[in-house]
């Protein structure tokens, strides 16, 4: 009888085991979407057999643990192709915003084509300014030529001003929103610690058993990867660390297992981390992209306005008051740079003078409208080449750098989508196979509870009948 005892007891733990096995496929079933989630296993063993005074008896199948289904080395590669793919969006959405405070239509044939002014945009006012004293050269004594051409001056000026603030809020924000993504990265690199505790805890005897838990904490450096290029030393316990690198590609150590040795910092040119805010040195992640688009890009097409603006009052003061009298500069030559550009205190359609000489005199006119056509190539000048084709290369080059990140993004994304599949093949969850897995676990505890019930039906009979 100690055979049917024994069988019972088999039984009874295979039963245990593959009800283990339903409930994780369970539980990848519902994890089917959960990008997070690596697909579990049940690892089943038998453990050998006993000697009893009847003879050797096995103890059974049992469900020894649950595997994790993860590749550490592909787990590694995700987080670098998110930490790449985050720098692209940033610089990428960086630079649409200083597209947008140029207010000019750019597209890659605009930038074969050099031509970018559209109506309302400042290039078309710098145009209009120029035009208008063309029109007054045809005119001179025309009053409303002379309105005219205040009118345009008065736009041009604004047109300016305008543009210099709304790039000067696109750095602004763009420096902001480092401020943003370092917070949120810091609050990431705590909760990494706080999974290594965690873990630590949990897996004391039973290494590499909180697979739930190591989910939680590979989801977390993702998102930290998306705004940091950090990367992850084993540590003991189950714990890691989480490093960046400093300008000679040593480790700067941000999370030693369950501590967070120095929060990242944003110095407004650089950042420091770790324990002794040692200099960190990236070029990827969003804060690299934000800061590359800031003090790339944004600042550049800044620069190149000012200078603009500079050569715009400059010449036309020249031309318009050749003999530098106090006072009588068409712009008010204070303001050399785009925030600062303004009409001259006083100048009205009245006193805007067209000549030198009697009342049909032009030549002035016709001196500040050559500005227009000027070439500047001294070193004395503020920009190479005449107004036009400066602006033009100015908003031609965002444009060129905004279709080369759309490029890197498209290309990137595509990288990314392949290495997260490659991922997936090993650690995603397969409808088809956990339903071909559900079955079989269904039907080997259907045969153990068989295997049960006929042992059962068996001792009733030794125990209740025989004696009968």
């Amino acid at each position: 009888m100690s055979g049917l005892f024994s069988t019972l007891n088999a039984s009874v733990k295979a039963l245990t085991a593959q009800s283990r096995a339903i409930e994780i496929t369970g539980k990848n079933l519902a994890n089917v979407n959960n990008a997070s989630y690596a697909r579990q296993r049940v690892i089943f063993g038998d453990r050998g057999t006993v000697q009893t005074p009847q003879g050797a008896e096995s103890l059974g199948l049992e469900a020894l643990g649950v595997q994790q289904l993860r590749d550490s080395l592909l787990d590694q590669q995700v987080v670098r192709e998110i930490s790449v793919s985050g720098s692209d969006n940033a610089l990428q959405q960086g630079l649409q915003r200083a597209q947008a405070s140029l207010g000019e239509n750019i597209s890659s044939s605009a930038v074969t084509s050099g031509s970018t002014s559209g109506n309302g945009s400042l290039g078309a006012a710098i145009d209009n300014f120029f035009n208008s004293f063309q029109s007054l050269a045809a005119q001179p004594t025309d009053a409303g030529q002379r309105q005219a051409l205040l009118q345009n001056a008065a736009i041009m000026v604004d047109g300016f001003q305008q543009t210099d603030a709304r790039i000067a809020q696109v750095q602004s924000d763009l420096t902001s929103q480092i401020q943003s993504d370092l917070t949120t990265a810091n609050g990431l690199l705590q909760s990494v610690a706080d999974l290594n505790k965690q873990i630590a805890s949990a897996e004391i005897g039973h290494p590499g058993t909180a697979v739930d838990l190591r989910d939680q904490r590979q989801a977390q450096l993702e998102l930290l990867a998306a705004k940091l290029p950090v990367e992850t030393r084993t540590g003991t316990n189950g714990m890691i660390q989480v490093v960046m690198k400093d300008a000679a590609s040593a480790d700067v150590t941000l999370v030693d297992g369950p501590n967070v040795t120095g929060p990242v910092v944003f110095t407004g040119t650089g950042f420091t981390g770790g324990a002794a805010a040692t200099p960190l040195v990236f070029s990827t992640g969003s804060v690299a992209g934000e800061l590359t688009a800031r003090d790339g890009a944004v600042t550049d097409l800044r620069t190149n306005i000012n200078l603009l603006a500079g050569q715009i009052v400059a010449s036309v003061n020249g031309a318009y008051n050749p003999t530098a009298t106090p006072g009588g500069d068409f712009f008010d030559p204070a303001g050399t740079n785009a925030s600062t550009i303004n009409i001259q205190s006083g100048l009205t359609a009245t006193n805007l003078v067209a000549g030198t000489g009697a009342a049909g005199d032009n030549t002035i006119a016709l001196a500040v409208a050559a500005v227009a056509n000027q070439t500047f190539a001294t070193p004395a000048d503020l920009i190479n080449g005449n107004l036009d084709s400066f602006y033009s290369n100015t908003a031609s080059n965002l444009g060129q750098s905004l279709v080369t990140a759309n490029t890197h993004v498209t290309e990137q994304t595509t990288i990314e989508k392949l290495v997260r599949a490659q991922r997936d093949s090993v650690s995603g969850v397969s409808l088809d196979e956990e339903m071909a897995n559900l079955v079989t676990y269904q039907r080997s505890y259907e045969a153990s509870s068989r295997v049960f019930n006929i042992v059962d039906g068996l001792l009733d009979t030794v125990v209740n009948h025989l004696g009968a």
